[in-house]
């Protein structure tokens, strides 16, 4: 059974802890489209939900990828870490996000789909 989805709506993080439990133990990687405000979650590779959030008609320019710990509070739940991050010709020349403002961006929309 597949746990790859793209999140909409609001969802418990209670429901991410299950995903993680299944997966990684305490991290679900999600990837945040942030012009759509939605993220795609469940993948074992960012790069299957990037592609998740590709095929549904996402710009590539718009997806960052990070990894959630539903068991941990505060910012220490979101880490900003993913090789789709890496992309030079928008200034990012790392795995993090390097831009606070786009970390901001991310972090409110992870705010609003995680209950």
């Amino acid at each position: 059974m597949s746990l790859l989805r793209t999140v909409r709506e609001p969802l418990r993080r209670a429901e991410l802890a299950t995903i993680a439990e299944r997966q990684f133990g305490d991290m679900v990687k999600a990837v945040v489209d942030v012009t759509r405000r939605i993220m795609a979650i469940g993948a074992e590779l960012h790069s299957d939900e990037e592609a998740l959030l590709l095929d549904d008609g996402s710009e590539q320019r718009d997806l960052w990828g990070i990894n959630l710990y539903p068991a941990e509070a505060g910012a220490d739940w979101i880490e900003f870490d993913s090789m789709i991050n890496v992309r030079p010709a928008q200034g990012n020349r790392s795995r993090d996000v390097e831009d606070p403002e786009l970390r901001q961006t991310i972090r409110s929309i992870v705010e609003e789909l995680v209950a």
